[in-house]
């Protein structure tokens, strides 16, 4: 590939292999440090100091990772197939040649846009199709400026990948001039940079938060909570959870209550919403999330009563196809609301087969070695280890949905269920919007030999 200079410049050796190592062991040994500091001074991270420090400590350690990978890819030189989810594979280059109308891509960039490799690379005008449509006119401002005054290109952009998904791109480019010093070409590294995004924006919302509720100086007490994360239901009391797990699985769920204004301070916000992992015979579980029209004329017991419901239609039989009409039919002989939304999961984890139903327009999410993507229109799928699955309640915007879709390079490498279940409640802030909401993870686990099938 041309250097960003000139087509007739030579291009800058790369420095010597003693100095970039003496780098990369510096940078391990200091992200060891701040690693050992984190550690000796990890809190319960639950009030909001702890939160801010557990967020700055992770965003240093994400830097510092970084620039680990890129001097080793510096000294090692660019990789041929980089590992998927690396941070190698997160920093990709191009070169759209002018004269031709030709594109280079490298094979990193195929999988930052989440293109196929074997795809053409899209030229400089079909570029901007796959970017969101408020950020065209930044790409487009920052591309004629290196094409037409020689700028050179330093910018951030989000992209819409073909699963839907959205990624923050950084770009940087020079314009490659010929021997008249016309331009020729525009080369550019472009660079994923959707986490480190996500954790300087959790610093900020944190040192945020921090502001509103400071630690009393005095006694030295925790500040309250803010309602940022899940909570339990007014229901928890009459059915239980299965926090402990189901053979497979790692589960983990919370309540994210309303914002809708009620008509008191000290009036509940209506409950609509429930979430619940129902055991079955031969070790398979029916996880269900949904939620009803109304809060029905008990209050909390509407979920109760409906997750009874389910509980009882399911250790009878019925599968999950059957159980929204079902479902239906029973809440039509109560005066509870009928259901508005809701997924019916089955898992069986000797055959990691998840088949599912559902009532309105949800859909599961399932993330994967490091992405997600929705399981619309289908009925069944094969699960892996180290599969994650995300239901939720509450009709979501499509930018939301992507927004949940995008952490899935933070939900693919949680160590537990109950992380996943944290970092969605943070993502959105403790709320799904104004009508309460219910979010169930399922993280598979190993521990049941899968059957030829």
């Amino acid at each position: 590939m041309s250097s960003p200079l000139s087509a007739d410049h030579p291009a800058a050796q790369p420095p010597g292999h003693g100095s970039v190592e003496a780098l990369i062991s510096q940078a391990r040994r200091l992200r060891g440090d701040v690693d050992a500091v984190r550690r000796d001074s990890q809190g319960d991270g639950t009030d909001p100091r702890g939160r801010w420090q557990r967020a700055l400590y992770d965003l240093a350690l994400h830097q510092l990772s970084d620039i680990d990978e890129h001097l080793a890819q510096l000294r090692d030189g660019p990789a041929p197939a980089p590992r998927p989810g690396s941070l190698l594979s997160r920093v990709g280059s191009a070169e759209w040649n002018l004269l031709t109308d030709e594109a280079e891509w490298s094979g990193e960039l195929f999988h930052i846009l989440g293109r196929d490799p074997a795809a053409a690379p899209l030229s400089l005008d079909e570029l901007p199709s796959v970017v969101l449509a408020e950020d065209r006119p930044k790409l487009t401002a920052m591309v004629t400026d290196c094409l037409v005054d020689a700028r050179p290109i330093d910018g951030e952009f989000r992209v819409v990948r073909p699963d839907d998904t959205v990624r923050t791109v950084h770009m940087m480019g020079e314009p490659v001039l010929d021997a008249d010093g016309s331009t020729a070409s525009m080369w550019a590294v472009l660079r994923d940079v959707s986490e480190l995004r996500r954790s300087q924006r959790v610093v900020s919302e944190t040192r945020d938060s921090l502001s509103r509720h400071p630690l009393p100086a005095d006694t030295g007490q925790r500040a309250a909570v803010e309602p940022r994360e899940a909570v339990l239901p007014p229901w928890h009391g009459l059915l239980r959870f299965p926090h402990e797990g189901r053979p497979g699985l790692d589960l983990a769920a919370g309540y994210l209550p309303s914002t809708a204004p009620t008509a008191s301070a000290a009036q509940a916000p209506p409950c609509t919403a429930w979430y619940d992992a129902c055991p079955l015979a031969g070790d398979e579980t029916l996880l269900s999330v949904g939620d009803l029209t109304g809060p029905g004329p008990d209050g909390a017991q509407g979920p109760a009563m409906s997750i009874g419901a389910l509980r009882g239609l399911a250790t009878a039989g019925t599968r999950p196809a059957q159980l929204p009409d079902r479902l239906d039919r029973l809440l039509e002989a109560t005066a509870l609301p009928p259901v508005r939304g809701a997924l019916y999961c089955s898992y069986r984890p000797h055959t990691r087969t998840l088949t599912w139903a559902h009532a309105g327009h949800l859909v599961p999410l399932l993330f994967r070695r490091g992405t997600g993507r929705a399981l619309a229109g289908q009925a069944e799928a094969a699960l892996e280890d180290g599969d994650l699955l995300l239901l939720h309640t509450g009709e979501l915007a499509p930018a939301d949905v992507r927004r949940l879709l995008s952490l899935g390079p933070r939900l693919t490498g949680v160590g537990s269920a109950q992380d996943g279940v944290r970092i969605v409640t943070e993502e959105f802030g403790g709320h799904l919007g104004q009508e309460d909401a219910c979010v169930l993870v399922a993280r598979v686990t190993p521990g049941a030999t899968r059957r030829a099938r």
